[in-house]
């Protein structure tokens, strides 16, 4: 009698799946549909989830029925979102720059700028990694980082000569950090600014 043929393998999760799954699970904490414990155990879940029928009970209840508008949305497997860069470099000299909405984090962003103002909003940003390395070559301007709770802020490898620092390492409100922010290099005659935006009411 014939052996019944091998079910197929499950799924194996991609870096990106995951990164979409922590995406949305910091979405659903931001809006309320999470408590941090729940946050907290799912993200830990996501982090070690190997196929992709891992990653569904994560989000099972946070994604939209079809055709629904009132909750979140998530894509696996096959629809892949911008894929991230390793490294990003912002040039600009006696200008300014300005950086918002839903733009993915490159690995590392290099700031190489003189006598300009650089606002990088990253409240909406795809996260690429637990981490982003922004490395500074920056003489003169100002840097302002708009940062979303949970982001947390290490400047503990910048060299600063005549410039002045307004760095909160993070939002002071308990959050669960989700991304680590490290500000390497250097900055001369300038400013950086961090700033969380207003809670919701």
């Amino acid at each position: 009698m014939p052996e019944d043929p091998p079910s197929s393998p499950a799924l194996r999760a991609s870096d990106a799946d995951r990164d979409r799954v922590i995406e949305l699970l910091h979405a659903a904490l931001a809006d309320g549909r999470l408590d941090p414990v729940e946050f907290d155990q799912r993200l830990d879940a996501a982090l070690v989830a190997r196929t992709v029928d891992a990653l569904a009970p994560l989000t099972v209840d946070l994604i939209a029925v079809p055709n629904s508008d009132n909750a979140l949305t998530l894509q696996l497997a096959g629809t892949p979102a911008e894929p991230p860069a390793e490294l990003l470099t912002i040039k600009e000299r006696h200008g300014s720059v300005r950086r918002d909405g839903r733009w993915t984090l490159p690995h590392r962003l290099a700031l190489r700028t003189a006598w300009c103002d650089v606002m990088l909003d990253l409240t909406s940003a795809v996260r690429s990694a637990p981490e982003l390395v922004i490395e500074l070559r920056v003489n003169g301007g100002n840097l302002e980082l708009v940062l979303a709770p949970g982001m947390v802020v290490d400047a503990n490898e910048l060299s600063v000569r005549h410039s002045e620092l307004a760095i909160s390492r993070d939002s002071g409100d308990d959050m669960p950090e989700t991304l680590r922010i490290r500000l390497v290099g250097r900055i001369r005659h300038g400013r950086i600014v961090t700033r969380w935006p207003a809670p919701r009411r």
